[in-house]
């Protein structure tokens, strides 16, 4: 269930991967998939699934959101332009992607300190444990949904909860 008395994503700043502004206001009534990404790792695949959602629910008010960081064994270590580069031409990623922040720590983002008190299935809450971590968002800005990094994107979990939160 939303905590409506949280406060909504929608009124972050943050800028975008490419320069300029985010702009999180412009997915009031929009559900989103906040994804912390990394493009050395593991989980790195994950980016396949995570356009899946994209493509498959876009046209329906809803996006991925994509954030790199590089806290987790600098496992994103380049810049800006690199990143985009990777991400478009490795998985034709389509959906925006942010700034490189910290998601955890003395200097999280302000993006984060709002995701990050809301727990999972399992109970955790608090810092992200690793690349990937999954929320969703609903049209309010707030967090309905959290999955582990393991989780893949298209998993039956994160697809009933994205699409519990498809305005319409």
């Amino acid at each position: 269930m939303p905590d409506n008395s949280a406060p909504s994503v929608h009124e972050v700043e943050l800028n975008a991967l490419t320069g300029g502004s985010a702009d999180l206001a412009q997915y009031e009534g929009k559900a989103l998939l906040i994804v912390n990404v990394a493009s050395k790792c593991g989980l790195t695949p994950q980016y396949t699934g995570l356009e899946q959602l994209q493509q498959r629910y876009a046209d329906r008010g809803f996006s991925v959101l994509g954030v790199p960081c590089n806290q987790f064994m600098g496992q994103e270590p380049g810049g800006h332009e690199e990143i985009a580069e990777f991400c478009s031409a490795t998985y034709g990623v389509t959906f925006p992607m942010t700034e490189k922040v910290d998601v955890n720590g003395e200097t999280r983002h302000p993006l984060y300190e709002r995701l990050t008190p809301f727990a999972d299935a399992e109970g955790h809450s608090g810092d992200i444990r690793w690349n990937f971590e999954k929320f969703v968002i609903s049209p309010e800005g707030t967090v309905v949904a959290r999955f582990s990094p393991k989780t893949e994107p298209e998993s039956a979990e994160v697809t009933a909860a994205i699409e519990g939160q498809l305005p319409g």
